[in-house]
């Protein structure tokens, strides 16, 4: 078992959960159970799914949830491009927040690598 609470990926993750919280109330209302939603639920998934991880009997295991939030980053990461294809982000947002996520992603990638030679 790892601590999750420890680590930086963790972390990070849920700086970026504040983060779209914040940018997405700033989406229009009708996206409000469409396009914010799924955002939300993406973003929410990256530390959830690290912690759930942590928990597992093997790093085999947690190797497998570190794979789970890759794929919601991925769909995370897609949902903003679509936002701003929306016009509901600005360039310079998109831009800072896809540099955060591509972040995540890289730690993520580390640490599953990690778990691969433990």
């Amino acid at each position: 078992m790892h601590n999750f609470k420890e680590l930086k990926v963790w972390q990070r993750s849920r700086e970026l959960v504040k983060k779209i919280y914040d940018i997405s109330s700033k989406f229009p209302d009708h996206e409000k159970f469409v396009l914010v939603s799924q955002i939300r639920r993406a973003v929410i998934s990256l530390p959830s799914n690290i912690a759930e991880g942590c928990g597992s009997n093997s790093d085999k295991e947690f190797n497998r949830y570190l794979g789970i939030a890759m794929s919601s980053s991925y769909e995370l990461e897609t949902q903003l491009y679509l936002a701003f294809d929306l016009q509901y982000l600005f360039k310079n947002e998109l831009d800072s927040t896809i540099e955060e996520l591509n972040e995540i992603q890289r730690m993520l990638v580390g640490l599953k690598k990690k778990l691969d030679f433990v």
